[in-house]
Order: structure tokens, then C-alpha cells, then sequence
């Protein structure tokens, strides 16, 4: 029989591959669509608060429960339920896998603090959320990036690494955006487990 093939059926949404077969496509949202609901996102949460801080933390907040779910359907998925237990193990798969299957690329940079041990910063040149976002003059420190703060403390900590995650804009020369960097500040416990790892 000519054309006839086996279809696997799959009990479970979570069961689908993210790919298919060698082309490695994976399912995408359109950018306009996404850059409406996330511009209605910030415009929702724009009316309940008084101040920009307010604003940031419910964007954040917004970001950790996908960052959450995220974490549970790559780990099983990707990693047959297995989950990092190293500090630069959880930084890579952030900076690379999370990264990946939420923005199509791979993060600009994954850089160490030099001033604290307990900091890491992920930068990137052009943050997705930031890309179609135009700030007035008084909301001049707001920073769209505190969603994708969210998203990645989500993933950190649901894999047990808690931590203190904020969006931070660095001016770049010759630029006229600023970079977006999300430093990562660890609690206290991840830097004992790892000195014990180690």
C-alpha cells in the first residue's frame, strides 16, 4: 500500500515531541499576536497599581508561573523528569534550553559577578518583551524585562535553586536600546550545597 504509514497516537499533550523529525521545527507563536497579549498584559497590570516598582513585581510575578511550568514540561520532555543539581548546570540549561524554546535563539551572554560570588547576569542585546515597547518619560525606569525575571527565577526555583532575580537596563555605546541584563543573586543555601558538591 502506497502512502499508508503508521501514525503514533499520543495519550497526553505533554507526551508530543517538540520537534518534528529532522527539520527541527518547533510550534511558535505568532510575534504579533505575542507582542499583543503581553502589550494587554502591561496595560492590564499598568491600571491596578500606583508605581512602577508595583508594576514590576506583577509582571514578575506574571513571568514565575510560566517560568514554572516551563521548567516541568522541558524537564519532561528533554530530560525524561531528571532535573539539575549543579549551580552551573541550572545556568547553562537556563541561558540555552529555557532560552531556546522561549525566544528561538540562545541568550547573548551568561557572565559571573565579579563583585559578588552569588551573582550571575544573563544579557541580551535586544530582550524580546522590550523589543515593541514604548516607554513615556515619566515610567523612565520601567523595564518590560521583570516578565522574563520572573520566568527564570520561576524555573530556578522550582529546580531548587532560590533566588533574587531582577531585569536591569546597561547602556550600550553606540546603541540606541540598552542591553537587558537579568541578574541572578542566589540565596545563601545554593552556595552551601555547592561547596559541598564541589
Amino acid at each position: 500500500m502506497i502512502g499508508v504509514g503508521k501514525i503514533k497516537q499520543y495519550s497526553n499533550v505533554l507526551d508530543k515531541p517538540l520537534s518534528r523529525g529532522k527539520q527541527e521545527f518547533c510550534l511558535q507563536v505568532s510575534l504579533s499576536a505575542f507582542a499583543f497579549l503581553f502589550s494587554e498584559l502591561v496595560q492590564y497590570n499598568q491600571t491596578q497599581v500606583d508605581n512602577i516598582a508595583e508594576l514590576e513585581r506583577r509582571l514578575e510575578d506574571a513571568g514565575y508561573a510560566v517560568g514554572a511550568r516551563v521548567l516541568e514540561l522541558l524537564c519532561h520532555r528533554d530530560k525524561g523528569n531528571r532535573r539539575e543539581t549543579r549551580l552551573l548546570g541550572i545556568l547553562s540549561f537556563v541561558h540555552s534550553t529555557v532560552w531556546k524554546v522561549l525566544f528561538g535563539k540562545v541568550a547573548d551572554s551568561l557572565e559571573k559577578g565579579t563583585e559578588h560570588e552569588d551573582e550571575y547576569m544573563i544579557s541580551e542585546k535586544e530582550l524580546l518583551v522590550n523589543r515593541f515597547i514604548s516607554i513615556p518619560k515619566d515610567m523612565g525606569t520601567f523595564n518590560c524585562g521583570a516578565f522574563v525575571a520572573g520566568i527564570v527565577r520561576g524555573v530556578l526555583d522550582g529546580a531548587g535553586f532560590p533566588a533574587v532575580v531582577t531585569a536591569h537596563f546597561v547602556p550600550m555605546e553606540g546603541q540606541q536600546r540598552p542591553r537587558t541584563t537579568i541578574l541572578i543573586k542566589f540565596a545563601e543555601e545554593v552556595l552551601r550545597r555547592e561547596a559541598r558538591f564541589s
